[in-house]
């Protein structure tokens, strides 16, 4: 550890371990709550489905991503734990899409109106998108592929926060919306076990 005499520099070791399943595994248990609603109608939502989603929402997908992003960037920008240039997109996504899970649990447990949300879905359609540049220029095609999915999830968010404004986009948006978060969650799940499995037991699975 190193300090500077006029300005506070804090130097630690780098570390091999940036906590990406953290974040992986809170989204993706977001999606695999939210998915079988939309796509399947299970459980029929009602007040108290409601409640009980938002809530998960809020900490899974919200608490679990904005912990990680924060983590991310305090190591990369503070303590200098992580140097992975695509890592700096990680800490971007992962805050970014946990302060907004905090608002989607927020709306989902108090049952507002979701139409505000068409411009969300844009903005994170964007990010998504910059994702994918991102990752697969990074030679990261497994997180590339993360985020066409990302991307897919905010187009069927598009459709379906139209709700009652445009009821014929607004269904088959729900059901493409239930179909992206069970299939991108599915691939979270692989992902947190991928990060699982190389990080603490030496496996060498794509990432």
């Amino acid at each position: 550890m190193s300090f500077a005499h006029s300005s506070a520099i804090i130097s630690l070791p780098l570390s091999a371990f940036p906590p990406l399943a953290v974040g992986f595994f809170g989204l993706g248990t977001g999606y695999l709550i939210y998915g079988p609603q939309e796509l399947f109608g299970f459980p029929r939502r009602d007040q108290a489905v409601d409640a009980t989603s938002g809530i998960w929402g809020i900490w899974m997908p919200g608490f679990m991503q904005f912990i990680t992003g924060t983590y991310l960037f305090l190591g990369l920008t503070l303590f200098h734990s992580f140097v992975a240039p695509a890592l700096y997109m990680a800490a971007l996504a992962f805050t970014a899409y946990g302060v907004h899970w905090f608002a989607l649990g927020w709306v989902r447990l108090r049952r507002t109106d979701p139409r505000p949300q068409v411009g969300m879905s844009i903005a994170f359609l964007i990010i998504s998108v910059l994702g994918i540049i991102v990752f697969f220029h990074a030679g990261d095609h497994p997180v590339g592929g993360l985020f066409i999915g990302l991307t897919g999830v905010y187009v069927g968010e598009f459709l379906a926060n139209l709700a009652g404004d445009a009821p014929k986009l607004s269904a088959p948006g729900q059901r493409l919306l239930g179909i992206f978060h069970i299939g991108t969650g599915l691939w979270l799940m692989y992902l947190t076990f991928a990060v699982g499995l190389n990080f603490a037991a030496g496996y060498s699975l794509p990432l």
